[in-house]
């Protein structure tokens, strides 16, 4: 049975960003209301859009503190990395061909990875992906319907 509420532990929320899922992309929201059903994530940082204004805007909408907005998936890595209340986990929702580029600055930065599907776009970079989720000793997660 699927509860849209916390089961009453103690364990705080699963801190996670996302990348990509602004205004106007359907996937972005879809992901969102997923996380809320069980009241175990919390969506605290995003890069959500390539246009930095978009973004800004994107994570207002949501209530992303604006500290926690990037214009850049980049520094966004860099910098929850960094937080000692970073993300534990970065969600992304961009169009697949950005699924390889920004999971490998994620895993490299040392946080997981919940990608939507596919994986990437080509074998090689799958397996670059899975190794470096390995050495990196991360979580990667793909979701599927």
């Amino acid at each position: 049975m699927v509860y849209a509420t916390s089961d009453g532990s103690t364990r705080q929320r699963l801190r996670v960003g996302m990348v990509g899922g602004g205004r106007n992309a359907f996937i972005g929201a879809v992901h969102r209301l997923a996380m809320r059903l069980d009241d175990q994530i919390a969506l605290v940082a995003g890069a959500l859009s390539s246009d930095p204004e978009n973004a800004a805007a994107s994570a207002t909408e949501i209530g992303i503190p604006a500290e926690r907005s990037y214009a850049d998936y980049h520094a966004m890595a860099k910098a929850e990395a960094e937080r000692p209340d970073g993300i534990e986990a970065v969600v992304i929702v961009t169009p697949n061909h950005l699924h390889a580029p920004i999971a490998t600055a994620f895993l490299a930065a040392g946080i997981d990875v919940i990608c939507d599907k596919p994986l990437s776009t080509t074998l090689a970079d799958a397996e670059a992906l899975v190794a470096l989720a390995r050495a990196k000793n991360r979580r990667f997660v793909v979701t599927l319907n």
